[in-house]
């Protein structure tokens, strides 16, 4: 391609996957850290994107050889948009903080609910980062945070490795507990963040209140809308494609009780301007679940899907499992709280199956019971005690 290097359109459609999902997990970072530095990632990330998506289509175009082929490849090219356009919507959110849009301090409380947070640190010169590897750092063991991503200059590595040396200057970027970031920024000889204590403005404002907790369920909907679209599309499941396109229509529901909320907090603030960032974000988060929705369109409707989507969703940086319950196994019976899948296997359950039914983002009071399917999402090494606790054999998922 135009850099030079051979490439296939199934390692491009996994780049440019992984490259959407860490665009809109930093767009999130840089609104709870009110970080213009992170959100000039975010835009780093889009060129990048912008170029991938370029290439990719114009491989579908030069494969198309028959109409049979054209048809396979418009399928292909729809999840092209997809992605780009979640691009564009990570771009919209990262652009709130360089914009000054406003964003409540009710909302900052609220984002970081998750369990995980991404991060972005530079490593600083003569630090206890620089010049070690990964493997010697040992990040996820010292402090819980997890390497998703390096930036050296303008070069990007998606996928890095244990033996991957840490330079000055170099940006890395993570997931894990909020707990973990401060002891990296240490590590990396960066200054603490500051630190979002509440103000006390608009403290008893219930509406604005409520708007918010609406705003937070869109945005957990909307990434769990488009992990199910992948999950579909890899399995090719009418089921879960049900599921997506039940979540876009409860989205559109929310966004019309969220500005609702919003105009009603608006006359209690001196400067409503404040609430801007808030009906932003919303359209981006109703802009991806529509993504998601686009994207499982071709497997609800029955039709053919090019392996090669499949093949790029199966291989990129974050994998997307479906286990069956065997009966009798260490899972059957009990609850993903007491399961802790998360802490011991480092997988995220998207949904369960039960008798033919999808239930997304089960509670952790969720009982698992034997010949249910769990549809799980993360890193590969979570793959081998995920499949223990379910009473099934590597060779067995891999097949």
């Amino acid at each position: 391609m135009r850099d030079g290097r051979p490439r296939n359109l199934k390692d491009m459609l996994a780049e440019a996957k992984d490259t959407s999902e860490l665009m809109v997990d930093l767009a999130y970072a840089a609104i709870f850290y009110n970080s213009e530095d992170i959100s000039e990632e975010v835009f780093r990330l889009e060129e990048h994107l912008n170029s991938l998506v370029f290439d990719m289509r114009t491989l579908a175009i030069l494969a198309a050889r028959s109409p049979a082929d054209s048809e396979q490849m418009a399928g292909i090219l729809q999840v092209v948009q997809d992605i780009e356009k979640i691009g564009n919507a990570a771009n919209d959110i990262a652009k709130i903080v360089v914009k000054r849009l406003g964003v409540p301090q009710e909302l900052l409380q609220d984002i970081p609910e998750a369990e995980e947070i991404p991060s972005r640190v530079r490593v600083h010169a003569d630090s206890a980062l620089d010049g070690r590897s990964l493997g010697e750092v040992d990040l996820p063991v010292e402090t819980g945070m997890r390497p998703i991503a390096i930036r050296s200059d303008e070069e990007w590595n998606f996928d890095p490795e244990p033996e991957d040396v840490l330079r000055a200057r170099d940006v890395l970027f993570l997931q894990g507990p909020p707990e973990g970031v401060a002891e990296v920024r240490e590590l990396a000889g960066a200054s603490p963040l500051p630190s979002h204590a509440p103000d006390g403005e608009g403290s008893q404002l219930s509406e604005l209140e409520r708007a918010v907790d609406i705003l937070i369920e869109m945005k957990n909907l909307s990434e769990m809308a488009v992990g199910l679209a992948y999950s579909a599309l890899l399995y090719q499941d009418a089921g879960l494609a049900r599921e997506v396109v039940s979540i876009e229509n409860e989205m559109d529901e929310m966004r019309y009780r969220l500005e609702r909320w919003i105009l009603l907090a608006a006359r209690h603030i001196d400067d409503s301007s404040r609430l801007r960032g808030m009906l932003h974000l919303a359209t981006a988060s109703e802009a991806i679940t529509d993504c998601a929705m686009e994207m499982v369109w071709m497997v609800e409707k029955g039709e053919e899907i090019h392996p090669v989507l499949s093949a790029a969703v199966g291989e990129s940086d974050e994998i997307v499992l479906k286990l069956t319950v065997s009966p009798g196994s260490p899972a059957d019976g009990k609850s993903l709280e007491a399961l802790q899948i998360e802490t011991e296997t480092g997988m995220y359950a998207l949904a369960v199956n039960r008798g033919g039914r999808w239930t997304y983002r089960p509670r952790d009071s969720y009982v698992l019971r034997g010949g249910d399917s769990l549809l799980a999402t993360g890193v590969p090494e979570g793959l081998e005690p995920l499949a223990e606790l379910f009473g099934q054999e590597i060779e067995e998922l891999e097949g």
